[in-house]
């Protein structure tokens, strides 16, 4: 029967699979009593259970969860807590059958993209889990236009409670949080923030010639080697603890109107009722680092290491440095371990051995071999005096003796490294028992089992994967750093973090370099200089997300795939986006600084990959797709009135909004752009730039009056979370004083525009709402899910019911899924209140009686909304061979869930 099953299976369909490129945070876990492990299968929306044994590992069972799941903890030996980072959930799975199988008993609805999770406070009965400060199932408003509000939240439940609502949620003065750690009695928990920044921020272009006249204006060079002048642009300075300063060390302390302490983790009181951050000083540490990684707490010295990297965007310019004299080429940031300690705060550079004067070796070299990049989880054993990390830009494990970190007296050595086989490793979990570390690796979606004695790879088990050999094969080319810088410490991923941006802005233009033309295209004329100038100034870092069929890339669009411009997308010319993103090829040698562009065949790879990324849904629309009375007013406006008086064109003009660009080719929409580039009030041409991340950029406030943007307080608005908000420098604090360049164009009938009055701004403010929910690929129901058993009908049928609503209308595909013992059971909603099932032998199902079902007591029935185009292979056939998942486990085969392994 098994032959007959897997016989001319056909090819993987590459279109079912959504790229999100989520991070790992805890990814592995092993059960109190240590007799199983358990592992966060990502692409595959599973837990995965595995028996631990001298041996190594033997699978055991394979439980359904949420979307994107990136950690997991266990509160006993039979129940385990998995953090589902798209579906904003937390799948509670009960064991059974001693790890040989296991059911989710219940959904938890958290906010938005949540990361990480551990157990803590009396008896450890407390879940904490982090997520951003936003959300639809946050339960008050998160005030995303409010001055001076924390954008991290903790959720607390009473893990013994039936409650599916939190206890407690507390708020943290720091951007998106990521990683938690646990102190060895659970009395106190640290929240770490994730882009955590550095002190540093943008002076907008306006302000720096006039304000900078008496110190010289812009730092040199100020033209490029042919002597061409740059443009205007803006200059990023650094607090340095006194006063916000440039590269030259001159003072702009009256350019900055706010503060950023630059809170970086927290301490927070497990025990207290309910628990919350301690008061003051000692309740939070400062200048941690840059990005946030992860934390692990030594269980002797209760010291806390946090493994990070650190920004030197304050500094300017890629390439050579021949002509300026600097660049950053090669060094703009370092790989760390921060200890934490009554004592303070003492950062540790992993790559002290470099000689950053020294450039560009061919790799690997002697001094690369020695290098750890892209640190990420942690473990330190029972005695305090090993700490491992896993570096996912190295493709290895970093020994240290905590001793020597804590003291900087450590040598970094290629001896203290053990090298794995899968690449990418993500998390760690160590098992003193055995002797054994197992190490998550992201680029093959599998776990390296590890003696500890030896430090060497024993063994290497491979999860099942569902993603297309495309992705498989591309995602190396962003995080491997030992591949990608001479140096081995730098990668894509140092700035474009697991595919998405860091929350900083940079000035990586190229003084060697001449001007080049802009071939467009662009709306209307340009009435300024299109051409592209190698002193562009500061811009903040763009996401790698959702770049297919959005044209040019960069800011400026100079990363363009032709020069010449077509009259329409998509595919040639400049809209070519393939061969636009080849275009990032030179940045291996002027930034990360290898020896030269990366073969031609690799960077096709990485191209396959990084096209592929996706935007997830929009987490503050709400969940039925609808928009409040202001938004659609402002949706209207946004449409239909012109706003500009000089051009009489309306918003949509520029940032055109069409979700389905062409369904018969399954073309991504445009949400915001459509490519082409245009005169934005800047000093220089630049792409339109589309809309579907704005909500990430909240919470910086502050910035002084210039002649654009006027409206708002333009006094000092204390302290922040963020020193990077709107327009390509990210000088712009808040959407609505982007809004106000509709005032500086109205017209004096009032007929065109919005006047600078109260009512200008009331729709101003209602432009911001807009934007803040603007359209993306994905509508919000995707990834929602909900768990229904006999004791939550009531609450859950409203839920129920909107599920299946969005999914009628084409919004996401609505699957089920049940455990009884170790027998799965899916189910895929078809339309008209009826579902199939993952066995032919069953006929098509009224939705109801999937409800009488849970109702009866038997089964707890999981409901998620998933991507369109994914809900057969997530619900009724998981590797798409033709043959359902039912009717291959009653025939005694499932080459999706392999029974053993090395």
């Amino acid at each position: 029967m098994a032959v007959c099953l897997f016989a001319g299976a056909p090819a993987y369909a590459e279109s079912s699979f959504t790229l999100f490129e989520s991070g790992q945070v805890r990814p592995l876990e092993l059960s109190p009593d240590g007799k199983l492990l358990f592992a966060v299968n990502t692409p595959d929306n599973r837990l995965e259970i595995f028996r631990v044994h001298g041996g190594g590992l033997t699978h055991r069972a394979s439980v359904p969860v949420g979307l994107e799941p990136v950690a997991v903890a266990a509160r006993s030996n039979t129940e385990v807590w998995v953090v589902n980072h798209l579906s904003d959930s937390v799948s509670v799975v009960e064991l059974s059958g001693n790890g040989n199988g296991g059911r989710v008993t219940r959904t938890l609805l958290v906010g938005d993209e949540p990361r990480d999770i551990v157990f803590a406070g009396p008896g450890r009965s407390r879940a904490f889990i982090t997520t951003a400060h936003r959300g639809q199932n946050l339960p008050f408003d998160p005030q995303l236009t409010t001055p001076g509000i924390g954008r991290a939240d903790v959720w607390v439940f009473n893990a013994g409670s039936a409650s599916h609502l939190p206890s407690t949620i507390l708020t943290l003065f720091s951007d998106t949080p990521r990683a938690l750690a646990v102190t060895p009695d659970g009395s106190r928990v640290y929240a770490a923030g994730f882009h955590s920044g550095n002190r540093t921020t943008t002076l907008s272009h306006i302000l720096v010639p006039d304000g900078g006249q008496a110190k010289g204006g812009l730092p040199a060079p100020n033209t490029s080697v042919d002597g061409r002048s740059q443009p205007e642009v803006g200059l990023i300075v650094k607090y340095n603890g006194a006063h916000w300063v440039d590269e030259l060390e001159r003072i702009w302390d009256n350019a900055v109107r706010f503060s950023l302490p630059d809170k970086d983790v927290f301490v927070i009181d497990a025990m207290a009722n309910p628990p919350a951050q301690l008061p003051g000083p000692s309740g939070f540490f400062a200048g941690v680092g840059t990005i946030l990684y992860n934390m692990a707490v030594n269980p002797v010295s209760g010291k806390v290491y946090v493994s990070n990297t650190e920004a030197f965007n304050q500094k300017r310019f890629e390439g050579s440095g021949e002509f300026s004299g600097h660049s950053v080429k090669g060094r703009f940031h370092e790989n760390r371990i921060t200890v934490l300690s009554s004592a303070g705060v003492t950062p540790r550079h992993l790559n002290k051995h470099i000689d950053y004067d020294a450039c560009c070796a061919p790799v690997p070299n002697a001094e690369s071999q020695k290098s750890l990049a892209l640190p990420t989880g942690m473990v330190v054993s029972g005695d305090g005096a090993t700490l491992y990390v896993a570096a996912l830009g190295s493709n290895k494990v970093g020994i240290f003796n905590t001793a020597e970190l804590e003291n900087d007296t450590f040598v970094p050595s290629a001896a203290h490294h053990i090298p794995l086989t899968g690449g990418g490793p993500t998390g760690l979990v160590l098992d003193e028992r055995w002797k054994r570390l197992y190490v998550m690796t992201r680029f093959d979606n599998s776990i390296s089992v590890i003696d500890t004695r030896g430090r060497a790879e024993l063994g290497h088990v491979a999860m099942y994967n569902p993603e297309p050999p495309s992705i498989v094969k591309g995602r190396r080319f962003l995080y491997d750093a030992s591949f990608s810088s001479s140096h081995g410490d730098s990668s894509c991923a140092t700035c474009h973090v697991f595919g998405d941006f860091d929350s900083l802005a940079w000035d990586l233009g190229n003084p060697d370099n001449g001007v080049e033309t802009n071939p467009g295209p662009f709306i209307g004329s340009p009435i300024i200089n299109p051409d592209f100038h190698p002193l562009k100034g500061p811009m903040v870092t763009q996401s790698l997300r959702g770049m297919a069929n959005h044209g040019p890339m960069h800011w400026r669009g100079d990363r363009t795939g032709g020069n010449e411009a077509p009259s329409a997308q998509p595919d040639s010319g400049s809209f070519d986006e393939e061969a636009a993103f080849k275009k990032f090829n030179g940045a291996f040698a002027d930034l990360l600084g290898r020896e030269g562009p990366i073969p031609e065949a690799d960077m096709q790879a990485f191209t396959d990959f990084a096209l592929r990324m996706m935007y997830p849904p929009n987490p503050v629309r709400a969940l039925d797709n609808s928009l409040t009375p202001e938004q659609q007013e402002a949706r209207d406006f946004f449409f239909d009135v012109p706003s500009n008086i000089v051009f009489h064109i309306s918003c949509e003009t520029c940032h055109l909004i069409k979700p389905t660009a062409n369904p018969d080719a399954l073309i991504p929409g445009f949400f915001g752009s459509d490519g082409r580039s245009a005169f934005p009030f800047a000093a220089q041409v630049l792409k339109v730039p589309h809309l579907r991340n704005m909500y990430q950029k909240v919470g910086m406030f502050g910035m002084p009056q210039t002649p654009i943007f006027n409206p708002g307080n333009n006094q000092f608005m204390g302290d922040q979370v963020r020193g990077f908000g709107f327009i390509h420098d990210g000088s712009v604090d808040t959407m609505f004083r982007f809004n106000s360049v509709m005032a500086f164009t109205q017209g004096p009938d009032n007929v065109t525009g919005l006047p600078a009055n109260a009512e200008g701004d009331a729709m101003r403010r209602k432009l911001e709402s807009f934007m803040l929910a603007f359209d993306s690929n994905l509508a919000p129901i995707v990834g929602q899910q909900v768990t229904l058993t006999r004791a939550n009908a009531a609450a859950v049928g409203p839920v129920l019911e909107l599920l299946m609503a969005r999914a009628d209308v084409g919004e996401c595909e609505l699957i089920a899924k049940s455990q009884q013992g170790q027998h799965e059971q899916g189910f895929l909603y078809t339309g008209g209140r009826r579902f199939v099932s993952d066995r032919k032998a069953f006929p098509v199902l009224p939705e109801a009686v999937l409800r009488q079902m849970a109702a009866s007591g038997r089964v707890a029935l999981t409901y998620t909304c998933t991507p369109p185009g994914s809900g057969t292979r997530m619900g009724l056939d998981r590797d798409e061979d033709g043959f359902l998942d039912g009717d291959e486990r009653d025939a005694g085969s499932n080459p999706a869930d392999p029974k053993s392994t090395p």
